[in-house]
């Protein structure tokens, strides 16, 4: 039995596996308990395998390829269209397995633990900058009931939270101030946390030569270029800039039909936190031209003929298509560079 392609449909526990073998006839139905992945794969003559890109799917996409096998990533949604009845762990490893074949279908780059340790890093930040958040909204609720307010901002928290206590202590029950008192103190923990991930993932960035040089684009900080190249890997994946504008869910969204090109709103599909990052960023940059007294340019004419918020949205697209050049051609970023 040679088999040729192989459909894996990850879980935890337990595996289901769907082989083919050269003329595309099923020669291959198993079912592997995770303790048996290795041996069974290790033993195996080398063939395509294909996953979808879910969870530990970059973990062992990387041990298979050890063993010698071609591995190759998918998104759920490209894997969907080929299952063929309803859903179960069988069809879903035979439509894995069918998918992979395809010419034409889009595949994800698999991840070096680097890349997952500082993503890794992101995710732990994003989840303390979301906690903290709620944390502060939850002490200026809290506070509102009793007529407190205070402005806008965490570092007020710090500042004004105290203050307010103090003037309205015969006001407020003890216990009342002791629970103010103990979320103020979580939130500074948290706010501690946060500093000390941004000061981990800094040093990672300071490291890595790619990542510095992203950061000389405007608009893209040592948080955001440290993203962007554990995420994007080799740009190579990608043909041009618009592709990797397009992953990152920046290009128009289409619903056309009958030859009419109807263009709609960003498709905002692919990783929402790498295209926050540049949206945030792209808004800092226009604030920061706004102020400038002399208005010339391509950032200052779009900004005087259209929203401001579609003006961000198109400075970050900008900015993803000058990524990929810088990371695909091996370039350094300049400002006044034209194309040839």
């Amino acid at each position: 039995m040679q088999l040729t392609t192989i459909g894996i449909d990850l879980a935890k526990n337990v595996f289901q596996v769907h082989g083919v073998d050269v003329h595309g006839k099923a020669a291959l139905k198993k079912q592997l308990k995770r303790g048996q992945m290795v041996t069974f794969f290790a033993n195996l003559p080398p063939c395509l395998i294909g996953m979808e890109a879910c969870a530990s799917a970059h973990y062992w996409a990387r041990k298979l390829q050890a063993f010698g096998h071609t591995v190759k990533l998918m998104a759920p949604q490209f894997v969907k269209p080929y299952v063929k009845t309803n859903k179960h762990d069988a069809a879903d490893a035979e439509a894995i397995c069918e998918a992979v074949s395809r010419p034409n279908m889009r595949f994800v780059p698999i991840k070096s633990t680097d890349q997952q340790a500082v993503l890794a890093q992101h995710r732990v930040r994003q989840g303390l900058v979301k906690a903290r958040t709620a944390q502060a909204n939850q002490i200026r609720g809290l506070l509102g009931e009793f007529g407190l307010v205070v402005p806008q901002g965490i570092a007020c928290l710090h500042q004004r939270v105290p203050e307010l206590l103090d003037e309205a202590k015969d006001d407020l029950p003890g216990m009342f101030r002791g629970l103010i008192q103990r979320l103020l103190d979580h939130l500074k923990e948290l706010d501690r946390q946060v500093c000390e991930m941004e000061a981990q993932i800094q040093a990672w960035h300071r490291a890595n030569a790619l990542s510095r040089r992203l950061e000389k684009v405007p608009g893209i900080g040592p948080i955001t270029a440290s993203a962007l190249v554990a995420s994007v890997g080799d740009a190579k994946n990608f043909t041009n800039g618009r592709q990797l504008a397009a992953w990152l869910g920046l290009v128009p969204k289409q619903h056309s039909t009958g030859g009419k090109t109807n263009l709609q709103g960003i498709s905002k599909r692919g990783d929402t936190y790498l295209r926050t990052l540049l949206i945030h960023g792209a808004r800092s940059v226009i604030r920061h031209a706004e102020r400038k007294l002399e208005a010339h340019g391509w950032l200052h004419k779009l900004i005087a003929r259209r929203n401001k918020n579609v003006a961000v949205v198109a400075l970050a697209n900008k900015n993803a298509r000058i990524v990929w050049a810088l990371l695909a051609c091996d370039r350094e970023f300049q400002f006044d560079y034209a194309a040839p």
